[in-house]
């Protein structure tokens, strides 16, 4: 299933993919999803924020189901697997499991969660955030991508209403347990030796934007002693993002800069710069970011997501079934976020199942994960939801 996809999105150039949150390519991939719910005869249904749900067996408030699937929007130029191959598993894992003939207990169903990348607006897990009420459908309904368009606006092209966006109660009852399925985003897996491994919990992590104003001038006739270039104290603090996350034992990263006017023969008059930053603890994150507002004209926390455990008895329960024969699979912490930590911080019961990566590289084209592998994750998903489902 992942090969009718491969296409959608894919830079010819790079190998990597532009799959932006409401992009014709993220629509072509949400009309795959609603193929592929059809085909098994699936009940399709949208939620007010945009999320796909696709039921084995109708769900009520007092018969939530068990829930699997992941994302199919990527970040720019990221890889094949982040995000599909959760979704592809997940129909992958319904397949095996009516081949097997089980009638599940409870409804089964498949989720394919919108703008979890953040790509296009800087808010990632956009979709469950909404979903939940994390973020407010005033504030996501001005953000503006790259070109100036809000989400109002985009989501008007797209033929959806903006103005329904919010917290939904009703969709929410009815996941009674969600488990993601992901590849996973480092080598713990290889240093382990295993093909599959759950997630024990994710790491807090947050996005500012850093501001850095002074005055656009000349670039030829402007003295070195007269200008005021923004670039000089964004440069050095890159440089001390860098110094103080060896410091403090985090990661920090400035991957997006934008700088205004743009042009080469001027002295910019802004530098916008945004930083991500996670670690195992919130106090090193916020001790980071806090060294290196200073230097900045301005700071804006875009998103914030604390700390989130997975739910210890879920978790271990996944890592006996898992882990097959060859005893519970490994438990692993991420520095990654994910959709399946939004609804777990918000009271919905909720793990992750991990893919071995043989290179540990994500976010970009060599992104990887083996036949094997892949098919050792479905084998692993679809004993999780006989399980859970019984």
């Amino acid at each position: 299933m992942l090969e009718p996809i491969a296409h959608i999105g894919r830079d010819p150039g790079t190998g990597g993919y532009l799959r932006d949150a409401w992009s014709n390519a993220d629509l072509e991939l949400r009309e795959w999803f609603a193929g592929e719910a059809a085909r098994r005869g699936l009940d399709l249904r949208e939620d007010r924020n945009g999320n796909l749900w696709a039921w084995w067996g109708a769900p009520a408030p007092d018969r939530p189901g068990v829930v699997t699937g992941s994302h199919l929007d990527s970040v720019r130029q990221g890889g094949a697997y982040d995000g599909p191959l959760g979704v592809v598993s997940a129909f992958a894992a319904v397949d095996a499991l009516r081949r097997r003939g089980v009638e599940p207990s409870v409804p089964v169903g498949i989720a394919c969660f919108t703008d979890e990348e953040g790509a296009r607006f800087g808010v990632p897990c956009m979709g469950s955030r909404l979903l939940t009420g994390v973020l407010a459908p005033e504030r996501a309904l001005g953000l503006t991508d790259d070109e100036g368009d809000t989400l109002a606006d985009v989501l008007g092209k797209a033929g959806r209403d903006p103005y329904a966006l919010g917290r939904d109660d009703e969709t929410l009852a009815a996941v009674g347990t969600f488990v993601e399925l992901h590849v996973e985003q480092g080598r713990g897996l290889v240093t382990e030796g295993r093909p599959v491994g759950v997630a024990s919990a994710i790491w807090p992590h947050g996005r500012w934007r850093f501001d850095f104003r002074g005055r656009a001038d000349h670039a030829g006739t402007t003295r070195l002693a007269d200008r005021d270039d923004p670039m000089l104290p964004f440069a050095r603090m890159v440089l001390s993002a860098r110094e103080q996350a060896e410091r403090l034992g985090v990661v920090a990263t400035v991957g997006k800069v934008r700088v205004t006017p743009g042009n080469a023969n001027a002295v910019p008059g802004l530098v916008s710069a945004w930083l991500d930053a996670r670690g195992p603890g919130e106090d090193g994150v916020r001790e980071l970011v806090a060294a290196l507002a200073p230097a900045a004209s301005d700071v804006r926390e875009e998103s914030w997501t604390p700390e989130v455990g997975f739910d210890a008895a879920l978790r271990d329960r996944l890592a006996r079934v898992a882990g097959g024969g060859d005893g519970p699979a490994p438990i692993l912490p991420t520095g990654a976020g994910h959709d399946a930590g939004i609804l777990a911080a918000a009271g919905v019961p909720s793990a992750m199942v991990f893919v071995r990566n043989p290179t540990g590289v994500s976010h970009a084209p060599d992104e990887h994960a083996e036949r094997a592998d892949c098919e050792a994750g479905v084998a692993a998903l679809a004993n999780v939801l006989e399980d859970l489902c019984r």
